[in-house]
């Protein structure tokens, strides 16, 4: 073909462009180039048409191309950026961008997408101040940037209108139905999500961002095997995405999967030593194994990337041997008052500076500071302790002694003795107890399942009128059985063959009646520890998800009343199926109670859960250094150190509390 006139040609292809006829524009791009394969104006119209056709690869080869011979080129850096982002190569992308910027200071399109780069790093402050700006730039501009400055803002139901105007334009643009997709994971909508993320990726297989984005939506419905086959997926187009390797690491973890959560961890930081999740989550499960060294090194990495980064300090607080130096206290204190300083971080850097002053016996300075985290973090969530009353009464109407004498009669539920339940609520010593029973032969300890909880929502059915805990009453024989056929088939991927394993989630003390009938076979342990103990330890923890009774002394003490007295309903309708024991007679007597632990689960009696913190075993909770050391007797009592704040708590507890002498249980 022979081009007679150039830039009628180009004006043509960018015509075809705005019509969105891309293969004919990409078509009339590639006869120029076998005639002229050096013009600029036509290799960046080219990967700016591979771009939009979600051909990532063929783009970036001419987009560096051009940013190389000419990089003013007009809008080269912004798509080269573009680009990149859409890749998840997030480092990449923050040079081109800037350079955008540089060159056009107006550019609001350019801002949008730097703040983008600049978030999903871990610099929010940096990127929620670009995309503010892009904001005052340009508050009414169009399409995909009006839709992201409206998410930005949490305006979802608006953004969702416009990326949706978008995609009826274009039904292959991929970045408004990744935003589309990011809308409904925000309302938690997953299963929608995960259908848009998979038609992103059908359309654009290198768009990295939708793969992570696709596994996130995996995770939020538990299904943790299929989210790391995506991140495998994922990996195997873009093997050295950092943020890949990243995400398949918090797959790996959330598996227990511990090793080679590890493994991809230092694989992301090794791609990209700047990322700054990386160096946190390899802290987290190189702790989990034991290596508190190292864990320690990488948390330390991650703060000199992100000094203002709250979680970073609290993650070293919660190694419960670290102690922080004066310098590192008094850094913490000037950084929780900095302006702008987001509460979470400031609910992290008071936690911090709450452990901090209790290691130095500042127990006064502690408490203030526990108290400032625990109110800060309040006013963030939703509890309702009416609620929490109202479904324990539901269960106990529900599971009754009528209710159990007709399913041992109707021989209901699955028959495995496999399970061991060790329930309570946190810091009473069940992460002491699973160690324990994990030191035994025949056991292992896989921490905190959230599979009793999923098994327990198959029980509300709209259809059938069913609703938890009620609706088990009108479910048949069968269909109560597969309840525990499927906490069975859920919980094998977190197994290895021993033939017991344990499940420690705390708050599955709720489920007790649940459990009994679906696994009539099952063991239960409840982990017990003196109220005051077990309350304070918990005001004095931040925990990563769920508890949010804790973050207030009168409703922690509410909540431990409402667990005693739903633990004593279930003592009187199923009398003997819980073993009870105290962390204090353990602390004692150890032998004793690793006797009768252990024969209440039907194991023969092994020297290797006397010697419990020999055993070398990964632990994903607050004490896992804990458990690692003998038993002690300092442990007992700890609520002493802040008697003078815990005048409310004592009066809450009052029923469960010697009048005259606190440290003695009512039992």
């Amino acid at each position: 073909m022979t081009i007679t006139n150039p830039k009628k040609t180009f004006n043509n292809a960018i015509s075809l462009l705005k019509n969105n006829e891309y293969d004919k524009a990409e078509n009339l791009c590639r006869e120029f180039l076998d005639h002229d394969d050096q013009d600029i104006n036509f290799l960046s119209l080219l990967g700016t048409i591979l771009l939009k056709k979600n051909d990532f690869e063929g783009a970036e080869s001419y987009l560096r191309n051009v940013a190389k011979l000419a990089p003013a080129y007009p809008n080269v850096q912004e798509d080269l950026g573009t680009l990149l982002l859409n890749l998840g190569k997030f480092e990449e992308a923050l040079l081109p961008l800037q350079t955008a910027i540089e060159q056009n200071p107006k550019k609001a399109s350019a801002f949008t997408k730097l703040g983008g780069a600049l978030k999903n790093l871990g610099r929010d402050e940096a990127g929620d101040a670009a995309l503010k700006y892009a904001a005052d730039l340009s508050p009414d501009q169009a399409d995909l940037e009006n839709a992201t400055m409206l998410f930005a803002k949490g305006k979802f139901r608006e953004a969702e209108v416009v990326a949706k105007k978008i995609i009826e334009k274009n039904p292959r643009d991929v970045n408004a139905a990744l935003l589309l997709g990011r809308i409904a994971i925000n309302a938690r909508a997953f299963s929608d999500a995960e259908q848009i993320f998979r038609k992103i990726v059908d359309i654009a297989p290198r768009f990295m961002l939708a793969w992570h984005d696709l596994s996130t939506a995996l995770k939020e419905q538990d299904k943790e095997e299929d989210a790391e086959q995506v991140l495998q997926s994922a990996i195997s187009i873009d093997p050295d995405n950092a943020i890949s390797h990243y995400y398949l690491a918090a797959v790996f973890a959330k598996l227990g999967k511990t090793e080679d959560s590890a493994k991809s961890y230092k694989h992301a930081t090794d791609l990209d030593p700047k990322l700054v999740g990386a160096h946190l989550g390899l802290g987290h499960v190189l702790k989990t194994l034991g290596d508190v060294d190292a864990g320690i090194a990488a948390y330390r990495q991650a703060i000199a990337l992100r000094p203002n980064f709250g979680e970073i300090y609290f993650s070293l607080s919660n190694l419960k041997t670290f102690r922080f130096t004066d310098d590192e206290i008094e850094d913490m204190a000037s950084r929780i008052d900095q302006e702008n300083l987001d509460t979470d971080s400031v609910v992290h850097f008071a936690f911090s500076l709450g452990k901090a002053y209790e290691d130095s016996k500042d127990y006064d300075k502690a408490f203030e500071y526990y108290l400032r985290g625990n109110e800060e973090h309040r006013n963030l969530i939703s509890y309702d302790p009416v609620q929490t009353e109202l479904a324990h009464e539901k269960l106990k109407e529900t599971f009754t002694e009528e209710f159990f004498a007709k399913i041992k009669k109707s021989d209901v539920g699955n028959s495995d003795s496999s399970p061991i339940f060790i329930i309570g609520l946190p810091r009473s010593g069940s992460t002491l107890l699973e160690q324990i029973l994990a030191s035994h032969s025949q056991v292992q300890g896989t921490s905190e399942l959230p599979d009793l909880g999923i098994v327990s929502q198959m029980i509300s059915n709209k259809a059938k009128g069913r609703a938890f805990p009620g609706g088990i009453l009108q479910m048949s024989n069968e269909e109560i059985t597969h309840l525990g056929d499927e906490y069975i088939r859920r919980t094998k991927r977190y197994r290895s063959g021993t033939p017991f394993f344990t499940d420690k989630m705390p708050n599955n003390f709720a489920h007790v009646g649940l459990l009994s009938a679906i696994l009539p076979n099952a063991k239960i342990i409840d982990a017990r520890r003196h109220p005051l103990d077990s309350c304070v330890g918990s005001f004095k923890q931040h925990f990563a998800k769920g508890q949010t009774f804790t973050y207030d002394m009168f409703e922690l003490g509410e909540f431990y009343l409402h667990y005693d007295n739903l633990m004593r309903h279930w003592n009187e309708v199923l009398p003997g199926k819980v073993l009870r024991v105290q962390y204090e007679d353990v602390v004692q007597n150890l032998d004793a109670q690793v006797e009768r632990i252990l024969d209440h689960c039907g194991l023969p009696f092994e020297e290797a859960c006397v010697n419990f913190h020999e055993t070398k075993r990964s632990v994903r909770t607050a004490s896992s250094e804990q458990v690692r050391q003998p038993i002690y007797s300092g442990s007992v009592n700890t609520w002493q150190r802040f008697d003078s704040h815990l005048e409310p708590l004592k009066d809450i507890l009052e029923p469960l509390l010697d009048a005259n002498d606190p440290s003695v249980i009512l039992r």
